[in-house]
């Protein structure tokens, strides 16, 4: 069974926000709803999400602010802002707060379906990584291929090679590498050392930097897109 995107919801008008969410239900997606900034961006920071929808004049924090916060810990998932501030200097601010878009209220939940369905294209586009090496990495299915020859690669390794990918060329805080990894399980600092030491050996051991204080980082990466 294909898994279910999953939606991150900030919205505080909570009728409106019932509406959105059994909408998106029907259509299929699992929808988590935030009232709250702070909350929102402390879940978007914590679980993965495959699209972030977000008010901006919500409690808590404005979604502006929630996303500036969401990009800075290093997501890069895409949102999209749903206001009723539509003034040019508004986009203006949610662009440059990272935002993938931004729908004006009032809107048809068509439209917005549509949105949603273009960002989730885009983000599902096939990525092969070639390491130069013999070694390849598709990231939408996983796939560690040597020479052509798919190898195995652990679920913890798999995970952290493409969190490392996704923002490569910038360290990653460890506290991210953490819950990404283990949640709300206890981390392990040796775990992961030995996960690096493993996925040098794949990308080539110089490619993967380390800084006490600011974590690891991958260099940037030959890739090919194709459309998936």
């Amino acid at each position: 069974m294909q898994k279910r995107a999953k939606i991150l919801l900030l919205e505080d008008d909570m009728m409106l926000q019932e509406i959105i969410a059994e909408y998106l239900e029907e259509e299929g997606y699992e929808v988590l709803c935030f009232e709250n900034g702070l909350e929102a961006a402390e879940r978007a920071y914590e679980e993965d999400f495959d699209i972030l929808l977000l008010d901006v004049m919500v409690e808590g924090q404005s979604g502006f602010e929630a996303l500036r916060e969401v990009r800075q810990s290093g997501k890069d998932t895409p949102a999209i802002f749903i206001s009723a501030r539509n003034t040019l200097k508004d986009l203006e601010v949610g662009f440059k707060s990272g935002c993938d878009d931004y729908l004006r209220k009032p809107f048809e939940l068509s439209e917005l379906l549509l949105r949603i369905e273009a960002q989730l294209k885009h983000r599902h586009k096939q990525q092969i990584f070639d390491f130069e090496n013999g070694y390849s990495f598709d990231s939408s299915s996983g796939i560690l291929s040597f020479k052509g020859k798919v190898q195995q690669l652990p679920s913890k390794e798999r995970e952290l090679l493409n969190i490392l990918l996704e923002s490569q060329g910038k360290f990653v805080p460890l506290e991210s590498i953490y819950a990404h990894l283990w949640g709300d399980e206890n981390p392990s600092e040796g775990a992961l050392r030995v996960y690096i030491k493993h996925l040098r050996q794949i990308v080539g051991k110089d490619r993967i930097l380390t800084r006490r204080a600011e974590g690891y980082c991958i260099q940037n990466i030959a890739q090919d897109r194709k459309n998936g």
